[in-house]
């Protein structure tokens, strides 16, 4: 929603600002390249950059250090071929370790040494991050990455649309065709090179049919043409289907003669186009895309034909572990969607080419807010893996949420799986030491090639991923690829002074605001291990609780009158079984399973009592509201920041934390009143449906408005809402019982896609707030129910009530006939059909609360 603010306190806001900070909207993400506070520690710094490379790589890697350097520092420095005197020394030295670099000193000045093109601009940036961060330079050792493969995964669509993508259209892709004006791709490709990411995947898994024609691998290869300054390679998705619908044949057979012919000739000419190309991903047997199963075939013979086409070329295939069956029974007590990866996939160990990477989800369900890590990790000794992350927030919130991704992933690397070496025993196998390549060498003890790869999907939106905040999780992937045993509060505060600045309060706030974020986020969604809770129907934002049981996609967590959780334990699905044996005593055991994981393992009753000492539903209860309290507090804490950053990004970043404060209100209510219902146990603390100084909107006196069910009627306060069909208006109206004093006053509503209401508070006749319902909620797709995907809320502050004070709510709807029956264009995982985009001014409460900052909890 948009408020309307006093302009008197805009324009005071805006000066006070500028005078610290300039107008900027987030397209530097962390490569800003601010005037840095001491430049004066970096005096004897040489201003000649001496660069003799060719390589368009090269050339990258001497203007970005001068570019950063005479940015930063304030004075201006200069690239050369040839220098004299001291000066910074950009240089190959093949001595390195692949993709390795090294900054030292010597006599002849500074040396940033790489072991190629693409190293040396790792060296560069590493070096610039120094001086934004105002560390010494020292001698270094030499910096390696710890895998091959650190690639990003771009779901975006030839149409334009992004699948799972919350932050505006492609920025490849637009009707059908690779765009004409590629400078963002470009721009996107030095913030993966800045971070060590090598290759960037730019279409979705779930590829067009006619990914592979001669026409659109041509216009591939200007993507590849913009990448490639940058050392970023273009990796495709690929339909295993292609021989048939591009070549023809009469099968996709993948030990079928042709076919092999046709992936061999296809490969010949990606590469003739696209030199550097990195290789295909494949998602088959999943999801309704057809795959090797269809002739009896296994997915390493789906694989090796890919595989042994790109060979010869240097390319790689990662076929996706995200294999398994979504039409399972909800009646099989012992079907288990999290078995699938491990079922599918131990019987092929040893099978795939050299050239082949199973690119294995974080957990077994699907990027959930919290899942125990995958055994199939464990479970492939003869196989390459890497782990696949999110960086999307598909289930986490789409990038309205403030949610620091990296401190999960860092507990799933360092998650120790145990798995029994050559003589049997346990020993340590964090997950990091799997992907990496050491904990199953191949057989001559060299590393296994591995990696890591990360669910993206950047937009047009000019900051890249819509919240400022998100481009952290970006950033913390590509620290994490590199190098899994960084320390997550350093990649935090590096990125935030990067990116932020380097005011000490804003030091000291926004690294402590992103490190507890993903238990806060955890803590008002779903909780111990059972899954997110969103709406898995619909396109997982909200909450929509039992969307996930009684259908076949296997997200279940059976929450039954007599308990909750799904038994994976051996007397159930048999699940923790293939995890190895030490890991699987632990999560078998109630005596030992950590509590933020026991409904993803075990059916208990309600009132089961946890590690805690509390019982299951009270510490769901208590959690919820201390999370949602928790996110309510991002408000004031970033208001604490205000002339220290600037405007335009403070107020963007602002809005973003009001809504979240708001939603997570919508996320605990609907959680803890379904908890309620269902267990019958009611919160020792009477605060679940005692909510004072909250009136429902059904409840109090109404003009023109009409009462609708809400479903799931979690999403709802008492299950219901008010909505208004007359375009002159309806009016909510209520007298006022507080004592004399000032109020926050907030308006729970829902704020529907494309249309546009409007709503304004009176007291006593006198407009005190007014806004639009013009949110942009993920996705930019059609929803036409108030539900908890569309629920959001306006807090108006400080105003002045009185007992017996007439308090109304006027709210206007939009009834363009221009919205009516609408054939929209293209959207991302819908069907084209006509819709109404009217929007019904659609109100669920109003709450009064004390003022302040935070919005009434």
């Amino acid at each position: 929603m948009k408020h309307l603010v006093p302009k008197t306190f805009l324009i005071a806001a805006c000066l006070s600002v500028g005078l610290t900070a300039k107008a900027e909207d987030g397209s530097a993400a962390w490569l800003r390249y601010a005037p840095i506070a001491n430049a004066k520690q970096y005096e004897t710094l040489p201003a000649v950059i001496v660069s003799r490379g060719e390589s368009a790589s090269e050339r990258a890697a001497a203007e970005e250090l001068r570019r950063g350097l005479t940015s930063m520092l304030g004075r201006p420095f200069t690239v050369a071929k040839n220098g004299r005197g001291a000066a910074i020394l950009l240089t190959a030295d093949a001595h390195l370790p692949s993709e390795s670099y090294r900054i030292a000193r010597n006599i002849h000045g500074l040396h940033i040494d790489g072991s190629s093109p693409a190293a040396e601009l790792y060296g560069v940036f590493h070096f610039l991050e120094l001086i934004a961060s105002q560390r010494p330079i020292r001698d270094e050792k030499t910096q390696s990455p710890s895998a091959t493969i650190r690639w990003t995964d771009e779901w975006d669509n030839l149409n334009g649309t992004i699948e799972r993508g919350y932050a505006g259209r492609s920025i490849f892709f637009d009707n059908g065709h690779v765009r004409a004006d590629l400078t963002r791709a470009g721009e996107y490709a030095r913030l993966l090179a800045s971070v060590g990411i090598n290759g960037c995947n730019v279409n979705n898994v779930n590829a067009d049919l006619d990914t592979l024609s001669p026409e659109h691998l041509r216009e591939f290869a200007r993507i590849a043409d913009v990448f490639r300054p940058w050392g970023v390679k273009l990796a495709l998705s690929i339909d295993l289907t292609s021989p048939q619908t591009i070549g023809g044949l009469d099968t996709f057979d993948p030990v079928d003669p042709k076919v092999i012919a046709w992936w061999q000739s296809k490969a010949a000419e990606i590469y003739k186009l696209i030199p550097d190309f990195a290789g295909f991903t494949v998602k088959a047997d999943s999801e309704g895309r057809k795959g090797p199963s269809q002739y009896g075939r296994t997915p390493a013979d789906a694989a090796n034909v890919l595989a042994r086409a790109l060979k010869p070329h240097g390319g790689v295939v990662l076929y996706r572990g995200f294999v398994y069956n979504n039409h399972l029974d909800w009646n099989d007590r012992k079907a288990d969607r999290a078995r699938a990866g491990v079922d599918n996939f131990v019987k092929n160990d040893g099978t795939f080419d050299p050239n082949v990477i199973i690119q294995i989800k974080e957990g077994p369900i699907d990027f959930q807010a919290r899942e125990p890590v995958s055994p199939l990790f464990a479970a492939l000794h003869k196989t390459n893996v890497a782990i696949e992350v999110q960086t999307a927030q598909e289930y986490t919130g789409q990038q309205r949420h403030m949610v620091f991704l990296p401190s999960m992933w860092k507990w799933v690397l360092d998650t120790d799986l145990r798995a029994p070496g050559a003589d049997g025993k346990p020993r340590a196998t964090p997950v990091k030491s799997i992907v990496t390549g050491h904990a199953f060498p191949n057989a001559d003890g060299s590393a296994r090639m591995g990696g890591f790869i990360s669910v993206t999907n950047v937009g047009l939106d000019a900051n890249w991923l819509h919240h400022p905040m998100a481009m952290a999780n970006l950033y913390g992937f590509g620290r994490l690829a590199w190098n899994p045993d960084t320390p997550v509060d350093e990649i935090a505060n590096t990125w935030s002074t990067m990116t932020w600045g380097s005011d000490a309060a804003v030091r000291a706030t926004v690294p402590k605001m992103l490190l507890g974020s993903w238990q806060v986020y955890e803590g008002h969604t779903g909780p111990n291990g059972i899954g997110t809770l969103t709406n898995i129907l619909g396109y997982h934002f909200g909450p929509g609780i039992e969307s996930a049981e009684r259908n076949g996609w296997g997200q279940w967590f059976r929450g039954e009158k007599d308990g909750i959780g799904m038994d994976r334990t051996s007397a159930g699905t048999g699940y923790i079984q293939q995890y190895p044996p030490e890991l699987a005593a632990k999560y078998e055991s109630l005596a030992t399973i950590p509590d933020d994981l026991l409904l993803f393992f075990h059916h208990v009753p309600y009132d089961y009592r946890l590690h805690s000492g509390k019982t299951l539903v009270q510490s769901i209860y208590d959690t919820h509201y201390a999370s949602a309290l928790a996110a309510a507090e991002y408000v004031p804490q970033w208001k604490s920041l205000q002339g220290r950053i600037d405007p335009e990004r403070y107020t963007q970043t602002l809005h973003l934390f009001e809504f979240q404060a708001g939603h997570a209100i919508v996320w605990r209510d609907a959680i803890n009143q379904w908890f309620a219902k269902q267990s019958g146990i009611p919160d020792a603390m009477h605060r679940v449906g005692n909510d004072p100084g909250r009136m429902e909107a059904e409840a109090v006196k109404a003009d023109g408005f009409t009462p609708v069910d809400v479903t799931p009627w979690e999403t709802a306060s008492g299950g219901k809402a008010m909505v208004c069909h007359d375009a002159k208006g309806c009016t909510l109206t209520t007298t006022v019982q507080q004592p004399s004093g000032k109020y926050n006053v907030a308006v729970q509503y829902y704020d529907m896609w494309s249309g546009i209401s409007r709503y304004e508070l009176l007291v006593d006749g006198k407009r005190v707030a007014q806004w639009s319902a013009d949110d942009t909620l993920p996705p930019a797709q059609f929803d036409a129910a108030p539900d908890g995907q569309t629920a959001t809320r306006f807090t108006a502050q400080g105003i002045a009530l009185h007992p017996g004070a007439t308090m109304t709510l006027h709210a206007m709807p939009d009834m363009r006939s221009e919205l009516e029956h609408v054939m929209p264009a293209a959207e991302a995982n819908s069907q084209l059909r006509p819709r109404d985009y009217r929007e019904f001014a659609p109100v669920d409460y109003i709450v009064i609360g004390p003022d302040g900052d935070l919005t009434p909890q």
